[in-house]
Parts: C-alpha cells; structure tokens; sequence
C-alpha cells in the first residue's frame, strides 16, 4: 500500500513556498546580518538595529533586512551582504554604525559599492560576472586541465578584463558521479544561478560569445541538478576563505534564517527524513550510513552505520538516541555554531536515526554557556513539533519521536559519552568501564546511540545525495568532510569544512591564509587539549582519523591552532595539560594524579629547575596515563606532552640543559640587557621600570640589574632604538 508520507511532505513543503512567496523579497533588495554569539559580540545586535532604522528613515519599501547565523568568518564580524537583483552580491566586513550609513548612502542609493570595507577584498569593485570553477583537486589531476585557468586566458585574450568578468576556483561542487570524476568540469555564474558543464574548450568559446557578451544563457551546457553548496557558493564564491571549502555540514549557515523552519524546508529541509520514513526500511537507513563511510567527528571516528547497527540490534522495545553537543575544547566552536546557524538539520539527522535504531525519545545534551544555541534549538524542536516533523505519527508514518534539551554544566569530562549519560541521568559527570558500550546498555541502562552535532549534521546530506556520492568527497576510510576552528597565528581564523584527507598545510596556508607577520610556521596543534602538535615538515600529512594517529595526534572534535616560531613547545604542552589536569574528573588513579605529577615537572622545566632525569620521567608518567586512564580523554590527555616531546625535544633540551627558552615565552628563563652601543640614554626603560631595576642618567648607557628584574618586558617594548634585547 502507497504511504501517506511523502504527499504529506509535499503539502508541507508547498506551504512554506507560500509563505516565502507572501514575503515577496524575490525582486527586493536584501540586506543580511550575521546573527550568532560571535556576531552579536563583535556588535551584529547594534548593525541590525542601525539597519532597521535607516529603512524606515528611507521610507523605502524594496529593502529587507533578514538574519542568517555565523558564516565562520569570525576576525572580519559583522558581516553584512547586501543583494541587489541582477548585481554580484556583496559581503561588508567589520561593519559598524558608520558604515551601515555609508552602505545606504554610497550603495543602495547612488549604486557605488563601499570598497574598503568589502570582505577580504578592500579597495576592489566586484566584476559584472564572476565564473567559480571546481577546484578538487582529483578532478583536476584526471581532467589533466583546469578549466577555469583556460577561461581565463581566453576572456582576456578576447580583451574582457577581471573588472567585468572575474574567474575563481571552489571546493568541490559535488556533482560528478564516479563515471564523470575527470571528465567533466562544471562552472557557477554569479550572479544568475546558472550551472554550466564544461567538456571542452569550445563550451568556454561559447560561453563567452553568449554569457559574457551577448548576456545569454548557453542552454545546452545548463546543469539543472543543485549541488548541496550551490547556494553558499552563490553568496560567498568570491571569498577566497570561502570559495576553498566543501560545505556539506555547514552549507546552510549565512545562508538561511535559523529561526526560519520555511527558509529551512525551501533548501531541501526534511526531505531525506521524508525519503527514510516514506521507504519504511530501518536496515537500508543503516546500510547508507555505513557505506557512506561516515565516521564520528566528535573525536573517536567510529563508524556511525556500524554503531547504529549495534544499537538497532539490541533486544527491547526502550532505546534512546542521543546527541553530544558539550562543545568543550578550549576555542572550538563549531558545534555552537551549527546550531546557532541551522539547527534544524541536527534534529533531522538524529529523527533519521533514532528511525533507524528505533529509539522513540531523543535527548539534545548542551552546554549551558550556549544560551543563543539553546533558544535556537528549542525554537527548531517546537517548530518541527507544529509542522509534524517530531512528536507522534511523524508524518503519518507511525513512527513517534521526540527531542529533549538537557543542559551540562561545563564538566569537559562530559563530552566522554558515559560520564555524559550520568549527567543526564543526573549523577555526577564521570565515565564508567566500558564494556558494556553504551550501544548495549546507556541510558538508564537502555540501548543508546549517541553521535555529536557535525555527525548528525551531516546524516541528510548522505540520504538526501546518496552514500556514493558521499563517499567520493573523503577518503578511503573517511567519507565527507570535516569542520575545524582554525585558530592561533593564521591570517584568517574561522570555521573551515574542507574534504577528509585535505593535508594540513593546505587549510592552514590556502584558507586560512598562512602565517601573518613574516613569521615561520612551527607547529599546528589539532584535536583540542588532547591532541598532539605536529610541527612544520609533517604538514602535508592528509587530515583523517587514522593518518593523524601515526604521527602523534588525533582529530578531536576538530580544533586546530596555528603557532609560528614566537612559540614555545613546552610552554604548549604545558597550558593544554594544565587544562586537561584541571577538568580531570578525578575517578581514576593515573589521570587524577599522573596529570597533576606530570604537570609538577613542567612547571619546573618552564622556570628553570628542570633536570635531566625529568625529562625521562615525563615520558614514562604520560605512556602510563595513555594506557591506563579510565576514560577515551583520560587516555588522550597527554598527547600534547608526548607529541612536543617527539617532534620538539631539542626544546626541552634546552630548558633544562641550557636554562634557556629558544622562543623567549617561558618567562623565567628570559635575560633582558641593555646593548651599550644602541643605548642613546633616552631614559625611556627607566621610566617604565616597575621595580626601578634599571640605572643610569640621561644621554649616559643604561643597565638592568639582573638580580632584582622581574622580566616584565615593559623595557623592551618601550625601547625605540633595539637597545634593550631579549635573551
């Protein structure tokens, strides 16, 4: 017997168009504000206040002011689009009160963009046209020609320069199937929204004579499908930061209003729970999952088809699903930020697998320092409630299910999936022995999945484009992509969701920019305070769960920070240790105390009271606590301590062998001295001195009693001449 589902589904979907189409913005001029905890710091909250005012001040009716979340942009916030029809579209950053009236003045009103304060592209006007071409690189490499470099000769040798028609590569459109990987090459024109499919060099001819300068679309070239980016691409294509990722995860962040379950359902929204529910077939759910290669990104990389399977095979009627969004990580921020920017995606993701493993309730586990997430999250439950997307007979299925928000009091412990299952049963926060997994028996003794944010994130996508199609984005034993918070010495920190695979000097010098400041890249530390750092030569090493481990690190939940050659390695390990000892949930033995032992020896080490023999030590303490902590972080904790030690041991060396620090960060073990033929006498260092460690009179060479200095530093910052250096 047909189900009711998917006609159920459709009058769903045509009542959100009709919602749309009541707004009617199609012809409007639409003004986006990022709306996100990092946004309303940065002062979105006053950008949109200010907005609002001018449009009613202008008395015009043709401007919408609309929020989106946080495009991951963050050193640039706020950031304000501005979309005229039949214009490229364009991104403000960095945009206060003053430029929201220069953007009404200068843009809307007399059509001249504010150049200087364009995203990542100051002082330049964008072009009529800009061509995206794919830029994967194993396309690439089998198509054995780029395409767009080609397009770009030949716009210019037709003498059409970049100021009327710009060309750039992207990440991955998605859109080959495996018999189309290096024979194809496809093109989005923006503005336009028009897909071309390149197979030669005389569709570029064409798309030249009839795009570019005739203003007609080349029909025949027209890809109709809708890449799961297209729309992202569309709006961000032009940013370099932007146009080198592959959002699948986040694809729908800057894009959609989060607090909007229409503009959701308008971009695909609910449509692969429409496929499962409509299908009927709990074992094809799982059997996608699987042989989409998805893997957990909350840290572990556990097959999640396979921990579905586990859970759906267990005996009984009560199984829960559950879904790990204690973002703890010192500056990661991407699960925090999925949910602020399209929450509605997490919900689907885990209805589908609460689907699969036939589980009826469903907890979302928070941290309470995300109120903004939060309300985000409750407003998408209750809309998805009012819709019949969640609650009983779930599109006239028969299937029932619900979602719970339970907040986590900050415990880092509780981002461990047993200490998390205490926590909602409401125990104190620490992890137990496993066997039995959680699969097996969880909460409340239940047979229980659970699976962080990015990984149920990206559960519709998989339905929605197909396990193959998937797969081919990652790499043999990874498919999808991944979300890191790149941070640290990096021109541009953000969120960055690159394929599984991407080697790590590509994210750090290709999207984020490189190192800023002429500085020398040392080491990028990956996987949160558990993580190792891998330094300099080890960086074109692909970024996967199983790559990383043999050099000493993890993915984590998908931190990466960048540090150049100010930095010290053991200083490093030193403040990640301190955290892990500090969160420690002080169950077991060798993470209670061989945190705090190991911590102990580099306090000495850092402040010059180090020894040979601690060295050793450390090392045999941290293997201790990797093989006999009680817990997956337990067991982690000292990645920072063993991976320094085996790239950056020449450091420690030095501390304790030389009392010196190669960078000059560990405080102690800094000498600061005056150059006598550099000193002019200025009395500048005399003047900042705190403790008046420093003689002499004016136009006479100064000296710093090294005896009484306590190595603030404020002598050296001040000095104009480089007499006062740092040793």
């Amino acid at each position: 017997m047909a189900s009711d589902v998917l006609p159920n589904f459709q009058k769903l979907a045509d009542q959100a168009e009709a919602a749309l189409a009541q707004r009617d913005e199609a012809s409007k001029i639409l003004i986006q504000v990022g709306s996100a905890t990092c946004e309303n710091a940065a002062g979105a909250a006053d950008v949109r206040d200010e907005v609002q005012k001018h449009i009613r001040a202008s008395g015009r009716t043709d401007i919408v002011l609309r929020q989106t979340g946080c495009t991951g942009r963050c050193s640039c916030e706020p950031i304000v689009g501005v979309f005229v029809p039949g214009h490229m579209p364009v991104k403000y950053e960095r945009v206060d009160r003053d430029a929201v009236h220069r953007i009404f003045t200068e843009h809307l009103r007399d059509g001249n963009v504010v150049t200087e304060h364009v995203l990542d592209a100051a002082g330049e006007t964008p072009p009529k046209w800009e061509f995206l071409f794919c830029g994967d690189a194993a396309c690439l490499e089998r198509l054995g020609k780029d395409y767009g470099a080609a397009f770009e000769e030949k716009l210019r040798a037709a003498g059409i320069g970049p100021e009327q028609c710009g060309v750039a590569h992207s990440g991955c459109f998605g859109l080959c199937q495996d018999e189309a990987v290096g024979k194809v090459a496809h093109a989005l024109v923006r503005p336009g929204k028009v897909l071309y499919r390149v197979v030669c060099e005389a569709d570029l001819d064409e798309i030249i004579e009839s795009h570019v300068k005739g203003g007609q679309v080349v029909e025949r070239l027209v890809v109709n499908d809708q890449p799961v980016s297209q729309r992202f691409f569309e709006v961000y294509g032009d940013v370099a930061f932007f146009n080198r990722q592959t959002r699948l995860a986040l694809r729908n962040s800057g894009i959609i209003d989060p607090e909007s379950i229409d503009e959701k359902i308008h971009y695909k929204g609910f449509a692969s729970l429409a496929t499962v529910l409509d299908r009927g077939d709990r074992q094809w759910v799982i059997d996608q999952v699987s042989h989409s290669r998805l893997r957990g990104r909350g840290g572990g990389g556990f097959p999640t088809g396979k921990k579905w399977g586990f859970a759906a095979n267990q005996p009984g009627d009560v199984k829960y699903i559950i879904c790990n969004a204690d973002e703890g990580d010192p500056g990661a921020f991407m699960d925090r930020s999925m949910l602020e920017g399209d929450p509605y995606s997490v919900l689907e993701g885990m209805t589908i697998g609460a689907y699969a493993i036939g589980a009826a309730r469903g907890f979302m586990y928070i941290r309470a320092e995300y109120p903004l997430a939060i309300r985000r999250v409750e407003n998408a439950i209750e809309q998805a409630r009012q819709r019949g997307f969640l609650g009983e007979n779930i599109l006239g299925s028969g299937f029932s299910f619900d979602i719970e928000v339970r907040l986590g009091a900050g415990a880092f412990v509780c981002g461990e999936e047993t200490a998390l299952i205490r926590s909602i049963e409401g125990e104190r926060g620490q992890p137990r022995i496993r066997p039995p997994y959680p699969s097996e028996s969880g909460l409340w003794g239940r047979p229980t999945v659970i699976n962080n944010v990015e990984t149920f994130a990206n559960i519709p996508v998989v339905i929605y484009y197909g396990a193959d199609w998937f797969r081919r984005i990652g790499t043999e034993n990874s498919g999808g992509t991944k979300v890191f918070a790149l941070a640290g010495k990096v021109r541009h920190t953000g969120l960055v969701e690159v394929p599984m695979g991407t080697p790590v000097r590509a994210i750090v010098n290709d999207v984020g920019g490189g190192v800023p400041g002429g500085k020398r890249l040392k080491a990028v530390q990956t996987g949160g305070p558990a993580g190792g750092c891998i330094p300099e030569h080890l960086l074109d090493t692909p970024v996967d769960f199983d790559t990383l481990g043999t050099i000493g690190t993890i993915m984590g939940s998908g931190g990466m920070i960048v540090m150049d050659e100010t930095d010290c390695m053991v200083d490093i390990a030193k403040y990640f240790l301190a955290f892990i000892q500090h969160e420690s949930c002080g169950k077991c033995t060798p993470c209670r105390e061989g945190s705090k032992r190991m911590l102990e020896i580099l306090e000495r080490i850092t402040t010059g009271r180090g020894e040979l023999a601690d060295i050793d030590k450390l090392e045999r303490l941290a293997k201790l606590m990797q093989k006999a902590a009680l817990c997956g972080l337990g067991r982690a904790g000292p990645n920072p301590v063993l991976s320094t030690l085996r790239h950056f041991r020449d450091e420690y060396m030095a501390h304790v062998v030389d009392h010196q620090c190669p960078a000059r960060k560990c405080r102690a073990l800094i000498r600061y001295v005056i150059d006598p033929e550099k000193c002019v006498g200025c009395t500048a260092c005399y003047r900042v001195c705190p403790v008046e460690c420093i003689s002499g009179k004016p136009k006479t060479v100064h000296v710093i009693d090294e005896s009484r200095c306590v190595k603030c530093g404020r002598c050296y910052q001040t000095c104009r001449f480089g007499a006062v250096e740092r040793q």
